[in-house]
C-alpha cells in the first residue's frame, strides 16, 4: 500500500517512512495490550487482532494456567505432608542446609521444645543446647541415629536421626524412647545384680575346686576327668561374671572420666606375650608393627581389656601355623589399631551383628575354646567410650581384619605435635 501511494504521488521515501511509523505504533498498541493481559492474573481475554499476537497470548495463558494447576497441586502435597506429620507421635523439625529451622510440628514443641512458627530461622543448635547434638548436625549423620535426653523433660529420652530432604534440607526427627531406655537399664541393672551376688559362691566354689584338683591324686580315678571338667566350668563361669559386670560399668557412660595419656604400645607387648602363652604348641607366626611413642586419652584398664578381646580371638579362631598381624599407627585422621589374622574368617550375614553380647558365630566353637560371648560386646563399648569406631573386614575361610580408629582429639598432646611436625 505504501509503494503505491508514494508511486502515485512520486515520495517512496516518504510513504515508506509514514508507514513504519504506523505499523510501530500499531505493534506498540498491541505489546501493551498483551503486556496488560500479563499482568492481569485474573483476565483471560485474549487481546486482539488476532494473528502472532494472539498466538502468543494464547500460549502463555496456558502456560500460566498450567503453573497455577501446578502450584495448587504441589500445595496440596505441601498440606498433605504438614497434616501427616502434625499427626505423627514423632517430633519432626525441617531444617535448612545450615540448621536453621523451616517447620516443625506439634510433637517437636513437646519433645524438643521447637515451637513453630515462633522459632522460624532459628538454628536447631541454639534452641537444643546439647554438644551431642551440635556435633551430629554439624556433621552431618545420615547412617545412625543418637540418644539424648529431651530438653523438656530430664526424665525422657530420645532417639534421634537426621535425614537428607528436598533440596538442600534435613529432616530432624526425635522418637520417645523412654520405655525401651527403662527396659534396658533395667535389663543392665538386672545382670549387674546377678552378677555381682553370683561372684561370691563361685569365688568359694572356685576355691574349694582348686583345693581338690591340687589333691587329685588322692581322689579316685573315675572322678578325675569330672574334677576337670567342673574346674574349667567354674573358670568360664568366673569370666562370665567379671566380664558381665565390667560390661554393665562400661553402658552406664559413654564417655572415660579423668582420661590419661595411655601408650598403646606397652599394651600391646603385654597381650603379645600371653597371645603367645595361649597359642602353646599351636605355633602361631605374630607380627607387630607400632609407633612407640604413640599415646592416646583414655583409661588404660579398659583399653588393655579391649585390645586383649580382639588378639585372643584372633588366637582362638586362627588354625595351627597362623599368622597374626598387630599394627597401631598415626595419620591425619587419627591412631589406628589393626588386628589382622588369616583364620576361619566371619560370614556377611553374620557381620552386623558380631558386636551383640552372647552373640556367637559358630556357638560350639566358642564354648569350646572357651569364650562367653561378651568379648566384642565390650570392645565396641570400650571404644564408644573413647569416642572411637570399630571396623570389621572379613571373608568366610579368608581372614578377618579387626580396625579401631580413634580421632584425632583421642590422641595425646604430645603425639599431635608430633604428627604436626614435618619429618
Amino acid at each position: 500500500m505504501a509503494l503505491v501511494i508514494g508511486g502515485v504521488s512520486g515520495h517512496y521515501f516518504a510513504a515508506l517512512l509514514v508507514a513504519a511509523l504506523l505499523y510501530i505504533a500499531w505493534l506498540h498498541r498491541n505489546l501493551g495490550a498483551l503486556l496488560a493481559f500479563l499482568r492481569n492474573t485474573q483476565d483471560h481475554t485474549v487481546p486482539e487482532p488476532p494473528g502472532v499476537l494472539e498466538d502468543i497470548a494464547l500460549e502463555i495463558d496456558y502456560l500460566r494456567e498450567r503453573h497455577k494447576k501446578r502450584k495448587k497441586k504441589l500445595a496440596s502435597y505441601l498440606q498433605q505432608f504438614q497434616q501427616a506429620t502434625r499427626a505423627l507421635p514423632d517430633a519432626t523439625v525441617v531444617l535448612s542446609e545450615d540448621g536453621a529451622v523451616r517447620w516443625a510440628n506439634e510433637a517437636a514443641a513437646r519433645h524438643l521444645g521447637v515451637r513453630w512458627p515462633e522459632d522460624l530461622g532459628q538454628r536447631i543448635t541454639n534452641l537444643i543446647r546439647l554438644p551431642k547434638v551440635r556435633d551430629f548436625i554439624t556433621e552431618h549423620v545420615h547412617a545412625s541415629a543418637i540418644e539424648i535426653p529431651s530438653p523438656t523433660d530430664a526424665n525422657r529420652f530420645l532417639s534421634v536421626l537426621l535425614a537428607p530432604y528436598g533440596k538442600n534440607q534435613f529432616l530432624f526427627v526425635a522418637r520417645d524412647i523412654t520405655d525401651l531406655h527403662r527396659a534396658n537399664q533395667i535389663r543392665s541393672d538386672f545382670v549387674a545384680n546377678v552378677s555381682h551376688e553370683l561372684r561370691t559362691p563361685i569365688t568359694v566354689f572356685r576355691g574349694y575346686l582348686e583345693t581338690l584338683v591340687d589333691q587329685r591324686e588322692q581322689a579316685p580315678v573315675a572322678w578325675q576327668p569330672a574334677l576337670d571338667q567342673l574346674n574349667a566350668h567354674a573358670n568360664r563361669m568366673q569370666t562370665l561374671v567379671e566380664e558381665l559386670l565390667l560390661l554393665s560399668r562400661l553402658e552406664q557412660e559413654d564417655h572415660v572420666d579423668d582420661p590419661e595419656p595411655v601408650l598403646v604400645s606397652e599394651i600391646l607387648g603385654e597381650v603379645l606375650k600371653m597371645a603367645r602363652d595361649i597359642s602353646a604348641n599351636r605355633e602361631h607366626f605374630f607380627s607387630l608393627e607400632v609407633d612407640p611413642q604413640l599415646e592416646i586419652l583414655g583409661s588404660r584398664f579398659e583399653l588393655t581389656s579391649a585390645i586383649s578381646n580382639l588378639v585372643f580371638n584372633a588366637v582362638n579362631y586362627t588354625s595351627a601355623r597362623g599368622v597374626i598381624q598387630l599394627r597401631w599407627y598415626q595419620n591425619d585422621e587419627g591412631a589406628h589399631l589393626e588386628v589382622q589374622d588369616n583364620g576361619i574368617g566371619i560370614d556377611n550375614e553374620d557381620l552386623e551383628r558380631i558386636t551383640e553380647r552372647f552373640y556367637r558365630v559358630d556357638s560350639s566353637r566358642s564354648r569350646g575354646q572357651g569364650g562367653t560371648g561378651l568379648g566384642l560386646a565390650i570392645v565396641k563399648h570400650v571404644l564408644v567410650r573413647h569416642g572411637a569406631t570399630l571396623t570389621i573386614k572379613s571373608e568366610l575361610g579368608e581372614g578377618s581384619t579387626f580396625r579401631c580408629d580413634f580421632p584425632l582429639t583421642a590422641i595425646a598432646p604430645q603425639a599431635v605435635l608430633a604428627l604436626s611436625q614435618p619429618a
